[in-house]
């Protein structure tokens, strides 16, 4: 399983959300995505965004000001 990072630390809202949004549509399903934010609203931002997507918050940690969240893209939906 592929981990992709992304540094978002320093952003504010929404640049947290949206750059997520952008990082999770470039990977493949089964992939994770570890997200790195210092924005406190990214603490409800983020999960809100991943229950939108159907994709799924596997972790949140917090490490001092960080806010980490471990996302795994969903598997594709057969139609």
């Amino acid at each position: 399983m592929t981990l992709r990072q992304l540094d978002l630390t320093g952003l504010k809202c929404p640049l947290p959300a949206l750059k997520t949004r952008k990082a999770l549509r470039s990977i493949g399903p089964g992939e994770r995505l570890e997200v790195r934010c210092t924005d406190p609203l990214a603490a409800i931002d983020i999960p809100n965004l991943v229950n939108e997507t159907g994709d799924r918050l596997e972790t949140i940690d917090r490490n001092g000001d960080q806010i980490i969240f471990l996302i795994i893209k969903a598997e594709a939906v057969a139609v």
